[in-house]
């Protein structure tokens, strides 16, 4: 939740600065802009409202059938290795996030990785290691199928819509590979330190006083 509510503060710093600049550059433009933006998104939302109402009409059938639960299954070695210690209803989750991903459906993978960080969330205010995975594996996204980006360069006329998949497949997977590998550096290093932590804590408590006293001067 508190990911999301930063990226919210992201993307209205950005919308501000933009008009900001737009103000002073060209101030006639402003309007022109934001309504030409507005209607180009209208005209973008129609085009794929049909494919976004598929898919998420089909993970929903998938859902109610019980056959997420059984792809769950399948996924479990690689779920359990990205993010162990997780629930069955957050791997469900989870699941059907990278499956959307894998297929290219951004926006359908997108409310999946909200109910599976809600179900993740331990209610500390942190991000746990298995939230950051998650965002990270959405963020690099996977794609053996991009469908929502060939339906896009279909619409516009492209002759080879599906011609860029071999360079977005080698860029996907590298970035996941990348990004997979730092996450699991970071949850190294942060479970040695709290390890260190737990032995110091263990160590004045069971030391006797004056002992505990002295380390905890040392300490401050």
């Amino acid at each position: 939740m508190y990911i999301f509510i930063g990226m919210n503060k992201i993307w209205l710093i950005m919308l501000i600065s933009g008009i900001s600049t737009l103000i002073f550059r060209n101030p006639a433009g402003v309007l022109e802009a934001v309504t030409a933006g507005s209607r180009a998104s209208v005209e973008l939302s129609m085009r794929l409202v049909a494919l976004y109402a598929f898919w998420l009409g089909f993970f929903a059938l998938l859902e109610k059938t019980g056959i997420t639960r059984k792809f769950a299954r399948l996924l479990r070695p690689i779920v359990k290795f990205l993010f162990p210690k997780t629930n069955d209803e957050s791997n469900k989750f989870i699941t059907l996030n990278i499956s959307a991903n894998l297929l290219g459906i951004g926006s359908a993978a997108t409310p999946m990785a909200i109910r599976a960080i809600n179900s993740m969330d331990d209610k500390s205010g942190k991000a746990t290691i298995n939230m950051i995975m998650l965002v990270v594996i959405s963020s690099t996204s996977l794609q053996l199928l991009p469908s929502t980006l060939i339906g896009l360069r279909a619409e516009h006329g492209s002759t080879a819509p599906a011609g860029f998949l071999a360079g977005s497949l080698a860029a996907t997977i590298t970035a996941t590979i990348i990004g997979i590998t730092l996450v699991k550096i970071y949850g190294m290093i942060l479970s040695r330190i709290r390890k260190k932590k737990d032995k110091k804590g263990k160590y004045i408590v069971n030391a006797p006083l004056s002992t505990a006293v002295s380390k905890l001067e040392k300490q401050k």
